[in-house]
């Protein structure tokens, strides 16, 4: 691969889009993702929050909105393994760019040159900037004082992680979206027994709708329970 070539497989999850994300909490990241695509409202938007509230989905989301061919979603700790700083050269002719994963590049002073760039760039273009990390950008550890303060240039968001009814009602959304039926008794049971982080629970929701499916079953609470048994 060479070094301004983009990795193969960086397509974007079928489930990921702005219907099947349970906002909660996190509302005025939907709505400030959903401007960016469409073309309207801040030019960047930097998204923060731990594991498991969403970010990677919403920069999914962003891009299948844009427009297929308009945009690109980047994990950047994939590009990482797969290509050097140059493969972000020439995005700025996109209307929108989502890097995901900022924490992989930062402090390699050769990705962090490739991000100022891209980002000055993407000013002089007009290309919308969606970006993701852990940590915010005063805490992200960038060598650049320049990049910095680039991400702090647009609408900085934190995200945060849903309770236990927005997890019930995340679970009950993807299910719907499946056109699976789970009840109300047996997203109970799940939150009870199985780990709650959503990306733990959608994984579970995969392999309870594969079972239900072969099983011509209902998702009921004595059927889920037999198949987590049987998985030990």
């Amino acid at each position: 691969m060479s070094e301004g070539q983009l990795p193969l497989a960086l397509r974007l999850a079928p489930e990921a889009t702005f219907e099947t994300y349970h906002a909660g909490p996190n509302a005025q990241a939907v709505a400030a993702l959903r401007r960016l695509a469409a073309g309207a409202g801040e030019r960047l938007v930097y998204l923060h929050g731990p594991p498991g509230t969403g970010k990677s989905h919403l920069l999914q989301a962003a891009c299948r909105a844009a427009g297929e061919g308009a945009a690109v979603w980047l994990p950047l700790e994939a590009l990482v393994r797969g290509a050097g700083p140059g493969a972000l050269a020439g995005l700025e002719h996109l209307a929108l760019v989502c890097l995901d994963g900022l924490e992989a590049v930062a402090g390699a002073e050769a990705w962090e040159r490739a991000l100022v760039g891209l980002m000055a760039a993407s000013g002089a273009s007009g290309t919308r900037l969606a970006l993701a990390a852990r940590a915010a950008p005063a805490a992200l550890p960038v060598r650049l004082p320049d990049l910095r303060s680039r991400l702090g240039w647009g609408l900085v968001l934190g995200l945060r992680p849903l309770d236990d009814a927005g997890r019930a009602a995340a679970l009950r959304l993807r299910a719907a979206a499946r056109g699976l039926e789970l009840p109300p008794e047996t997203v109970e049971f799940l939150l009870r027994r199985c780990p709650r982080d959503p990306a733990s629970l959608f994984a579970l929701l995969d392999r309870l709708d594969r079972a239900s499916l072969a099983a011509r079953r209902r998702l009921t609470v004595p059927f889920v329970r037999a198949l987590l048994r049987a998985e030990g």
